[in-house]
C-alpha cells in the first residue's frame, strides 16, 4: 500500500518561479471553478489497427528558454517510440501529438482544446505546462492526465489530473484542504538524521516568489531544529560573493536556495572562492541532471557538495532494470536527467492502465479508472508508491520517503540509500499555492 507523502508541488513550482524571475512571468493557473459535467469518452475500439492517440503538453519555447520544460516530454517519447517498435498496445500503435503552449496561459489553452477536442485524445501524459490555465477544461472533460509535473495547484485541486507523484488531497475544485497544501520535512530531517547536519543557509533573491519560497523551506528547517542562516541577495545587484563569505563565517552545514540557475553557478563559484565547505548544497529534481560537470565548470568543490532529492529512482541507477530499460532507449539523446526519467514513468503509466482496458476499449472512461484507482504504483521501481486516495483532513505527520543522490566528478549522480528504506515520520506544514 502506498505511504502518504507530502505534495512536491511547493518544489516544483519553486523550481517553476525561480525559472522565471528574470522572464518577467506573472501569476500562474486562472482557474474556473470545477463543474462535473457530461464527459465525452472517446468511442472504444478494440484490436483494429487504429492508433491510440495521445497528447503531451510541454511548455518548450517559454520566456524560460528552450530544454527547461522538455524533460518530461522526451522520456514520453522515448517510451512510446520504443513501444511501437515492439508492437503497440494490443496490436495498435500509440499516435503521440505533441503541443507546446508557449508558456502562456492562452497557449495552453489552446494546446487543451486542439488536443481534446480537435485531436481526440484518449489521455495527456506527462503535462509539463508552466501555466496550467486550461486544468479546469481537461477535468470537466473526463479525460485523464497522467504524470504531469505539479507546476502549481492544479494536480491537487481538480479531478483527473494525476500528479506524477500522487495526491492525497479530496480536489473537489480546491486547492489541496480549503486552499492550503501541506508538505513534509523529509528531506531536512534525512541530513539531520543521517549526515548530523544542525546550519543550514537558505539563499534568495529580494524578489517576492523567491523570498516566498525561502519563507516555506526556512519554516521546514525551524521546524526540524536547526539554526537558520537567512541571505538575501539584491536581484539587480547581487554580491555572491559576501553571500559566500558569510556562508563561511556562520560555519553552514547546508546551502539550500530560491535563485536561479546562474545565479546558483554564481553562488558556487563565490563559494569556491573563498574557501567555503558545506556538507551538502541541496537541490531538487529539475535540476538533477547529467550536465552538472559543464553548469558548474568553474566551482569543482561546490559542484561535488551538490546533493539532490526528490520522490523516483536515479536516472544514473543503471543497475535496477527498469532504470537501464530507460537509459538503452535514451542513448540518443545528449543528455539525461530526472524529469526524463519521470516522462518515462508517466508514459508507461498510460500503457499500462490502457493495456488493461485493451479488451472493452481503451475509453477515456476506462484510463480514467485504472489510474484514479492506483494503490501503491511505482513504475517498475522507478517511482516512490504513488496513490489518489482522498484524505478528508490534511495530514498531521506521515512516514514520508525520498530519493537521495549526490554528485561526484568522474561518476556523476550517486545513490544514497535505498528510497524505499529512506524513510522519515515527519510533520506536515501548511503553505497556500
Amino acid at each position: 500500500m502506498a505511504r502518504p507523502r507530502p505534495s512536491r508541488a511547493a518544489e516544483a513550482l519553486a523550481a517553476a518561479l525561480l525559472l522565471v524571475l528574470t522572464a518577467a512571468c506573472g501569476s500562474r493557473l486562472p482557474e474556473s471553478d470545477f463543474e462535473h459535467d457530461g464527459r465525452s469518452p472517446s468511442a472504444p475500439a478494440r484490436d483494429t489497427g487504429e492508433p491510440v492517440r495521445v497528447g503531451i503538453v510541454t511548455s518548450a519555447t517559454s520566456p524560460v528558454g528552450g530544454g527547461a520544460f522538455t524533460g518530461p516530454r522526451d522520456g514520453a517519447k522515448a517510451w512510446f517510440d520504443r513501444l511501437n517498435a515492439r508492437g503497440g498496445i494490443a496490436g495498435r500503435p500509440v499516435e503521440v501529438r505533441l503541443c507546446d503552449d508557449g508558456g502562456s496561459g492562452v497557449g495552453n489553452n489552446e494546446c487543451v482544446h486542439r488536443l481534446i477536442d480537435e485531436d481526440e485524445v484518449v489521455a495527456l501524459v506527462a503535462t509539463t505546462a508552466l501555466d496550467y490555465a486550461g486544468a479546469s477544461r481537461v477535468s470537466r472533460a473526463g479525460v485523464p492526465d497522467i504524470g504531469g509535473q505539479p507546476i502549481g495547484a492544479a494536480y491537487d485541486t481538480y479531478p483527473h489530473l494525476y500528479s506524477i507523484y500522487g495526491s492525497s488531497a479530496p480536489r473537489n475544485g480546491t486547492p489541496g484542504w480549503d486552499g492550503e497544501l501541506y508538505g513534509g520535512t523529509e528531506v531536512y530531517r534525512y541530513f539531520a538524521r543521517e549526515h548530523g547536519a544542525r546550519t543550514a543557509a537558505v539563499v534568495s533573491y529580494n524578489q517576492s516568489a523567491s523570498a516566498a519560497y525561502a519563507r516555506l523551506v526556512e519554516r521546514g528547517l525551524r521546524a526540524e531544529g536547526y539554526r537558520v542562516v537567512t541571505e538575501r541577495v539584491d536581484f539587480a545587484l547581487p554580491n555572491f560573493r559576501a553571500v559566500a563569505a558569510d556562508l563561511k563565517e556562520q560555519g553552514a552545514d547546508l546551502v539550500f536556495d530560491a535563485i536561479d540557475g546562474h545565479g546558483n553557478a554564481r553562488l558556487c563559484q563565490a563559494m569556491d572562492d573563498v574557501g567555503a565547505r558545506v556538507t551538502a548544497k541541496v537541490t531538487h529534481a529539475q535540476n538533477w541532471t547529467s550536465t552538472v560537470a559543464e553548469d558548474l565548470a568553474d566551482a569543482p568543490r561546490c559542484r561535488n557538495a551538490l546533493w539532490a532529492t526528490g520522490s523516483s529512482r536515479n536516472f544514473e541507477d543503471t543497475g535496477h532494470r527498469a532504470v537501464r530499460a530507460f537509459r538503452d532507449a535514451t542513448k540518443g539523446l545528449r543528455t539525461h536527467s530526472q524529469w526524463q526519467l519521470e516522462g518515462w514513468a508517466a508514459a508507461r503509466w498510460f500503457t499500462e492502465a490502457a493495456t488493461s482496458c485493451a479488451r472493452t476499449g481503451i475509453t477515456r472512461a476506462c484510463v480514467d479508472a485504472r489510474v484514479n484507482g492506483a494503490e501503491g504504483y511505482t513504475a517498475g521501481g522507478l517511482l516512490l508508491p504513488v496513490s489518489f486516495r482522498p484524505s478528508p483532513e490534511p495530514p498531521g505527520t506521515s512516514r514520508a520517503c525520498l530519493s537521495v543522490a549526490r554528485w561526484r566528478d568522474g561518476e556523476g549522480w550517486v545513490t544514497q540509500g535505498d528510497m524505499n528504506r529512506t524513510c522519515f515520520r515527519v510533520p506536515h506544514l501548511a503553505y497556500e499555492p
